[in-house]
């Protein structure tokens, strides 16, 4: 369904479930994150009005994702960790568009999201079935879900504001390219990405 290139080893769960606190800190920063990607996009787009009512509802969903997750941090006797640099998300904002239109610098803004939120959605499946502890399991399935919506939703605006046509081919493009990155990248049982 996500297109993925270049699935996630199955292990990585399990890396993940070993460290925890730092997996939940990590997930925390990102749908903080998430919140503020669709903030700057309302911001930077204030006249597309299809994305800017798709997008409110999702900043708000993404803030209630934080809160979730940081009261999952505190229940279990954590603490919010720093937020650490993101190497896959950075190196996927080194390959989007510089100048060109702003048209197509939109497209690449929502692509990248999608890809982001389709990535997470992966690793969220494979903690909802890979770790030990059923209730995490159910915590993370609720959040595979709602990744797969905003996946489509990014990919349904790019298509709204540029030709279906052009979207599939740089959609392709960030697919190669994400699988490129990723598999760059030492894997890490501590980070989302």
């Amino acid at each position: 369904m996500l297109g993925l290139k270049l699935p996630t080893d199955p292990r990585w769960a399990n890396l993940a479930g070993i460290s925890l606190e730092e997996i939940l800190t990590d997930h925390a920063f990102c749908e903080q994150k998430a919140a503020t990607q669709c903030i700057s996009l309302i911001q930077k787009y204030p006249e597309k009005e299809r994305l800017v009512r798709e997008l409110a509802p999702v900043v708000t969903e993404e803030w209630g994702h934080f809160r979730m997750v940081l009261e999952e941090i505190r229940g279990r006797g954590f603490r919010l960790g720093p937020q650490r640099p993101d190497a896959y998300v950075n190196a996927l904002r080194a390959q989007m568009a510089r100048g060109g239109s702003r048209q197509d610098q939109l497209m690449d803004r929502l692509l990248v999201c999608g890809l982001i939120e389709a990535r997470s959605c992966e690793r969220f499946r494979l903690l909802s079935v890979g770790l030990g502890e059923e209730y995490l399991r159910r915590f993370y399935r609720q959040f595979m879900i709602s990744e797969a919506g905003h996946y489509r939703l990014f990919l349904d605006l790019a298509k709204t504001y540029q030709d279906p046509g052009q979207v599939a081919a740089r959609w392709e493009f960030w697919l190669q390219t994400e699988a490129g990155i990723l598999s760059s990248l030492s894997p890490r049982g501590d980070r989302m990405h």
